[in-house]
């Protein structure tokens, strides 16, 4: 079990910093998270802290977990790649059971791709993550802000897929409340329409979700549906 720290959320002066209440005293907390989270990250909310021993470090302290609605969410996006890739190792991915070589991180031209899978007969699939936690009456939606790097990996991914290539992008929502998924058209509709594209290019969308605790996260072996359609907003 992580050494976690229990803190109230205060305030979120920038993307990379928060002001966290300790046993009675403020202190600050790196948010591992660029995305707005506002639906999260609200004054009074429990979190659940990492403590980092770094002297490099500008903050002694980075938030894991908000308490939302009775659950765990897990709002440390950059720990999506590992859970994922970790889940596919393990072949708790049915989709992608049939992969025996694995490696992060490869290089593809001038960008690197989170998760590179081949087989013994040259079969070759890449895929990109990408964490969720926004959820809106139980859907899960990205993203909760406009990214043009989460557009340009799209693009890079239907790339890769007209060269022979299975290409997926894979979103892992860290919200155990969120049921199903949709892109935020409402957010961000260039890479909403991007996926839309992707999709049409024959680049695959996987959609699992975590069961979170102190002890771990894991990742649910089921995969969850999805919907690329355009809502009218009301």
């Amino acid at each position: 079990m992580n050494n976690y720290v229990k803190a109230i959320f205060k305030s979120r002066p920038n993307r990379f910093i928060a002001n966290v209440e300790i046993n009675g005293e403020e202190t600050v907390a790196h948010v591992p998270n660029t995305g707005r989270c506002k639906e999260l990250l609200l004054d009074g909310v429990t979190v659940y802290l990492l403590p980092s021993n770094d002297p490099k470090r500008k903050t002694k302290y980075t938030i894991h977990f908000v308490e939302n609605n009775g659950v765990l969410v897990s709002i440390y996006s950059q720990l999506a790649n590992t859970i994922v890739y970790d889940a596919i190792v393990n072949n708790r991915i049915k989709e992608l059971s049939y992969y025996n070589h694995h490696s992060r991180e490869k290089t593809v031209g001038n960008s690197r791709i989170d998760i590179h899978l081949s087989n013994d007969n040259g079969e070759q699939c890449y895929i990109e993550v990408k964490g969720v936690t926004l959820i809106e009456n139980g859907i899960a939606k990205f993203p909760d802000a406009p990214t043009t790097r989460g557009k340009r990996h799209l693009e890079e991914l239907i790339e890769l897929k007209k060269q022979g290539h299975r290409a997926i992008v894979f979103f892992l929502i860290q919200h155990p409340n969120g049921d199903n998924f949709e892109p935020n058209w409402h957010n961000d509709p260039d890479f909403s329409q991007t996926l839309v594209k992707a999709e049409k290019h024959g680049v695959e969308i996987l959609v699992y979700k975590t069961r979170n605790t102190l002890n771990k996260i894991e990742v649910i072996e089921k995969s969850l549906k999805y919907d690329l359609k355009r809502k009218s907003l009301k």
